[in-house]
């Protein structure tokens, strides 16, 4: 199955340009990175699946990375927008999301926007969805002030709170993969994390603190993976993986002991054999 490449830099209807990454040849599969990174998270996985006969379709969100950092709208309405126009340029009949933490939040208003009509099945790993903050729905949730207090944070000392951000995403004393973490691989994240603009740090908290996906999550008829670390502590599984587990019609969870939020790193290989596993399906 061969397409045209969708160009480096793809330019969409409002003056933005996206940076791609698109690479091997089979069914498309489209990442979406996290927040604070960007979709360099994702080269091991992507390129384990080229190998496996894949092609893998990753790009850096508007405001992160190598992607244009414009003023204005970081909201899922906009960046669901951006994931359609990604999916249109692969001209795949059929593609496979796979989202992790707010990327899955993207995924998923995608859907309710635009419609299953191009999408195959979907994974969240590490998700924020259905949502984080506490309300009549999720009264477990985090409070709102919590993500005041974390634009708060980037405002006083960004370099401080990406560094201790990273520590409490990638680190657990309880997971014996821990050691996966070397301080090489520390510092490539607070890379990632420090080539995204401020602006867009800080309006996306708002967008995957506060957004609640559940109304959204009831209409989603695809197949769905949710992978989840037990220990994850920015994103703990029994507001967010379980819950999304439950309302989704076609879902199956797979919930990873003793992970963190950063099992993307902590448990590389484990997740990129759970991914392949459910794409070959």
């Amino acid at each position: 199955m061969t397409h045209a490449r969708i160009a480096q830099s793809l330019a969409l209807s409002d003056g933005v340009h996206l940076f791609v990454k698109d690479h091997g040849q089979g069914p498309t599969v489209i990442f979406v990175h996290g927040w604070p990174l960007n979709s360099d998270m994702w080269d091991h996985h992507a390129q384990v699946l080229a190998d496996a006969g894949f092609r893998t379709v990753a790009y850096d969100r508007r405001g992160f990375g190598r992607s244009h950092q414009p003023d204005g709208a970081y909201d899922y309405d906009t960046l669901a927008d951006d994931l359609k126009a990604i999916i249109d340029a692969s001209a795949a009949p059929k593609v496979a999301l796979v989202g992790y933490s707010m990327g899955g939040g993207e995924i998923i208003r995608y859907l309710s926007r635009h419609g299953s009509g191009k999408v195959e099945r979907i994974a969240l790993v590490g998700t924020i969805v259905p949502g984080l903050v506490r309300n009549g729905q999720n009264p477990l949730g985090i409070p709102a002030s919590e993500f005041e207090g974390i634009k708060a944070a980037l405002k006083a000392d960004r370099a401080g709170f990406i560094e201790m951000l990273l520590r409490d995403v990638l680190y657990d004393t309880a997971n014996a993969n821990t050691t996966a973490v070397t301080p090489a691989i520390l510092e490539w994240s607070k890379a990632m994390a420090h080539q995204a603009s401020l602006p867009a740090l800080l309006a996306c908290v708002d967008t995957f603190g506060l957004s609640d996906l559940r109304a959204e999550l009831d209409a989603v008829n695809v197949p769905a993976l949710i992978l989840h670390g037990t220990n994850d502590k920015p994103v703990p599984h029994a507001i967010t993986a379980e819950d999304a587990a439950r309302r989704l019609r076609q879902a199956k969870l797979v919930l990873y002991p003793h992970a963190s939020h950063g099992l993307v790193v902590t448990e590389r290989d484990r997740v990129t054999e759970d991914l392949l596993g459910f794409l070959k399906a």
